[in-house]
């Protein structure tokens, strides 16, 4: 298993806030979202490959646990990795914790587990992930516990 653990550091903004003064439930989809863009920005040949044969991943479940509020001028950090990769889908898990703003303890503010199929673009229909990529996402697996560390 690989270390391969991508780190986005964000600053919560007013307009991140919902009418209670906490970061609105769907803003953390886009700071998810944010994680997964900067993970395969750091493997940009395996994008290429999947865009050339006509594949690309897309979201089929998102299991979100909201563990404390994050308010305006928190600074979080976005923990995303793939903890696992079957033969017809895969688990990418992010964290969430709190850096600073004040408060700055280390506190989750949420985790999710993300499952994702390969979609063959031409049938629109998952694919079956085999090949090459699954090697290269077998080798970008990580333990769940390395979120902790």
């Amino acid at each position: 298993m690989s270390t391969s653990l991508s780190r986005v550091h964000l600053r919560v903004r007013g307009y991140h806030l919902d009418g209670y003064g906490h970061v609105n439930n769907a803003r953390y989809l886009e700071f998810m979202e944010e994680g997964r863009w900067d993970f395969f920005d750091q493997h940009p040949e395996m994008i290429k490959e999947l865009h050339q044969a006509g594949r690309a991943f897309v979201v089929v479940n998102l299991n979100i646990d909201y563990l404390a509020a994050a308010r305006q001028g928190d600074d979080l950090e976005v923990m995303t990795g793939i903890i696992d990769v079957g033969e017809r889908s895969g688990l990418c898990h992010h964290r969430i914790i709190r850096k600073d703003g004040g408060r700055k303890d280390g506190t989750i503010i949420a985790r999710a587990d993300l499952t994702f199929v390969l979609l063959d673009m031409r049938a629109n229909k998952a694919a079956a992930i085999e090949g090459e990529v699954r090697e290269a996402l077998a080798a970008l697996t990580m333990a769940k516990e390395a979120f902790s560390a």
